[in-house]
């Protein structure tokens, strides 16, 4: 079955120059060309759109163009390592995600005791969380939290609490942009750094993002299967 441009991009919600471009950048095949001229899409490019959407949803629009790439010079297995990649990266937010939880919980329930006046440099904050300090200089400058800084030489200084949001905005780190990461990072920087009942029911709601990201990877990874198969 072959597609006209319009009809195809709109089957998809888009726009006939974003499928022009999809194809120029080489995330598609190239369109055959009729008699008189007009790209022609078929079956197979219909099932590239549906991967791509898919992928993206799920994995975010670079690690798909990575992907799609890779497909298209018929690199099938590096396709797959890309994406297991990001799989593992996921499990191991989550991981670093839920231990959170059960601190901020023991917190929260007097079976651990939290000291938010002790005052950690950069250099511990960093080794704490194995963030870079180039990141938590940038996270401070972004506004998502900030420091007080030492009476007697301006250095940065952090309690427990910073670790807090640190931890959480490494979770999101690789998160794929949409509005929900955005209000999350809006609530992580609103946050209140000594509210640990907030702290803890606003990791909670990552926790559900997480969720939702995986069950999309998982649909991507169908789609992509499916591509995969027809290609061999």
């Amino acid at each position: 079955m072959d597609f006209r441009p319009k009809k195809l991009a709109e089957k998809y919600g888009l726009s006939s120059n974003t499928l022009r471009n999809y194809e120029a950048k080489g995330l598609i095949p190239p369109a055959e060309r009729s008699s008189n001229g007009y790209r022609m899409y078929t079956e197979r490019h219909e099932a590239h759109l549906a991967c791509i959407q898919a992928m993206a949803a799920g994995f975010g629009m670079e690690v798909t163009s990575e992907v799609m790439h890779c497909l298209g010079r018929n690199e099938l297995n590096e396709a797959l390592w890309i994406v297991r990649d990001r799989e593992v990266m996921l499990h191991r937010e989550k991981a670093s995600l839920d231990q959170l939880v059960r601190e901020l919980k023991s917190y929260s329930e007097g079976s651990r005791a939290h000291n938010f006046n002790q005052h950690l440099s950069i250099h511990e904050v960093s080794s704490r969380t194995g963030a870079p300090k180039s990141a938590i200089r940038y996270w401070e400058q972004s506004g998502l939290f900030t420091a007080k800084r030492a009476p007697d030489n301006d250095y940065r200084l952090y309690n427990e609490a910073h670790l807090f949001k640190i931890r959480m905005i490494q979770v999101l780190q690789s998160s794929v942009y949409s509005e929900e990461t955005v209000n999350l990072k809006q609530s992580i920087a609103s946050l209140e750094l000594e509210n640990i009942e907030h702290a803890m029911k606003l990791s909670e709601s990552i926790q559900a993002y997480l969720h939702k990201t995986i069950k999309l990877q998982m649909r991507a990874l169908y789609f992509l299967y499916r591509l995969i198969k027809d290609l061999c």
